[in-house]
């Protein structure tokens, strides 16, 4: 006969079988079984302790059956003081759940790490945990980036499988530049489940308009896209990245038109965040959701950036992670949203990968 041990995770299943003959020794067999019983045993009241230490915590499902998925927002060019100033129930709404924070991009200040304030060091400090003298990208053009630091897709790809992966981005460079997407495996590899971008160069759909309006269309789109995919698919990792709030403050500066831009930008988060509890609400999953900007802008006029000053460097979290550890609340950089990601995911990071890290999570 056979005896069949089976311990279920979120996404591994481990089967330990023990095969019995006639002609095997009975003591043995027994042996075996009281293992196999000791182990089941075990694995019941750690999920005992787990459901206990949940509803403790004023959690409400249980975190050994729940599955763990992510989402990321990054809105362009927001600095600290505007998104405090205008009116944001959606983000508010997030915050509410979990908490909001001051943050800060650009790295140690006078120090090889010291990074620009500009877009896509940014993005790709967010995605990599590391700093510009890693990463390598220190404009939005021409960029040669450093792949020899694993993103975030790449890790989720690399150590487990079968995650699906999503981005939903107004600028399609993220993906195949930044991330990589179809260069290969000197970059990696990498490859993206769910994707949609390119509108920014289909004139068809998109026909450029003036004070490019056409870019704010792209980002409802690109936002009504994300929501789809999330509430009907559910990818275990996505990326939106909504444009238009920066162009606006290169046009227009500090101005009522770029708080305007800001509420617009709230809506489309919001469209997101409705996705996300839709979805959470009729699958067993535990949903992250964690919204940021790429820099602030300068004090003079708030049309600029790219420099060290303070405004520059100020940025924000909004966050529904229930698991905020004091750090938090410390002016986090950009660079601990990717600890603090793979912490909520629980994918485990090499130690390779961990020692080239920036960052610490802000997550428990």
């Amino acid at each position: 006969m056979t005896i069949s041990c089976s311990i279920l995770g979120d996404r591994l299943s481990r089967t330990t079988a023990i095969s019995w003959s006639p002609t095997t020794d009975r003591a043995s067999a027994s042996f075996y079984l009281a293992n196999c019983l000791v182990a089941l045993t075990l694995m019941i009241l750690n999920v005992t302790t787990a459901s206990a230490a949940g509803a403790g915590s004023g959690m409400t499902n249980n975190t050994a059956a729940v599955t763990k998925k992510a989402v990321f927002l990054i809105v362009d060019g927001i600095p600290a003081d505007v998104i405090e100033r205008v009116v944001t129930p959606n983000l508010d709404a997030i915050a509410k759940a979990g908490g909001y924070t001051r943050a800060e991009v650009g790295g140690p200040l006078n120090d090889p790490a010291e990074t620009p304030t500009v877009s896509a060091p940014g993005y790709m400090s967010l995605v990599t945990g590391t700093w510009a003298n890693k990463h390598n990208v220190y404009t939005n053009y021409d960029l040669t980036p450093n792949y020899d630091y694993w993103n975030l897709f790449r890790l989720a790809k690399a150590v487990e499988p079968p995650l699906q992966t999503g981005i939903f981005s107004t600028w399609t460079d993220n993906r195949t530049v930044l991330l990589g997407e179809g260069l290969g495996e000197n970059a990696g590899g990498v490859s993206i489940d769910f994707v949609a971008d390119g509108f920014e160069t289909d004139a068809r759909r998109f026909p450029q308009a003036p004070h490019d309006r056409h870019i704010q269309a792209i980002d409802r789109h690109v936002a009504a896209e994300a929501a789809r995919a999330i509430e009907q698919a559910g990818p275990d990792l996505s990326w939106v990245y909504l444009q238009y709030t920066d162009d606006v403050g290169h046009a227009r500066g500090d101005s009522p038109e770029l708080d305007a831009a800001v509420e617009v930008m709230d809506q489309l988060v919001g469209t997101v965040w409705s996705a996300v509890q839709a979805r959470a609400a009729s699958h067993s999953e535990d949903w992250l959701i964690l919204v940021t900007t790429d820099h602030g802008r300068d004090l003079e006029t708030g049309k600029d950036h790219g420099g060290q000053s303070e405004r520059e460097r100020t940025t924000w979290m909004v966050t529904n992670s229930q698991r905020l550890l004091p750090r938090f609340y410390q002016r986090p950089t950009i660079v601990d949203i990717y600890p603090s990601l793979t912490r909520h995911l629980d994918i485990p990071v090499p130690p390779s990968v961990v020692s080239a890290l920036d960052g610490r999570s802000f997550i428990e």
